[in-house]
């Protein structure tokens, strides 16, 4: 399968989907990448501040990690390039307008958007509509 670089068609394509669960971002002061890795991060970044950790929000009231804020991981399925040029801006700019906050993780197949819990559902309708208008330019 070959990763998408047209925007147009990334967007028409991006299939937004919500994952089950509730994810939380996780700093840890002079931790270093591997040192948590029980925890089973779905994602983690080195930063000069500590290790930043994104897991299942159990997992972290489990090891009684801090966190601000519960978010929901909704994944664009469709399998964007990393080259690719104005998806994360077209998505974060949509929502944006309904004043949801957008944290985008680019993944090497897909992109994943984690928005407040609480506005999940319109999340995935602002998605769902942008993608749409999209299709229409793509089929044109």
């Amino acid at each position: 399968m070959c990763a998408v670089t047209d925007l147009d068609t990334l967007l028409a394509s991006m299939s937004p989907l919500a994952s089950p669960g509730l994810f939380v971002f996780c700093s840890i002061p002079h931790a270093s990448y591997g040192m948590y890795a029980t925890l089973a991060p779905i994602a983690s970044f080195q930063e000069k501040e500590g290790l930043t950790l994104i897991l299942d929000k159990q997992a972290a009231d489990h090891a009684q990690l801090a966190y601000e804020g519960a978010f929901a991981m909704i994944t664009l399925n469709v399998h964007s390039s990393l080259a690719a040029v104005g998806l994360t801006a077209s998505v974060a700019t949509e929502l944006s307008k309904s004043g949801i906050s957008a944290n985008v993780v680019a993944a090497y197949f897909h992109d994943h958007v984690f928005v407040p819990a609480s506005r999940v559902d319109e999340a995935l309708t602002v998605l769902t509509r942008l993608a749409q208008c999209h299709a229409s330019k793509v089929v044109s």
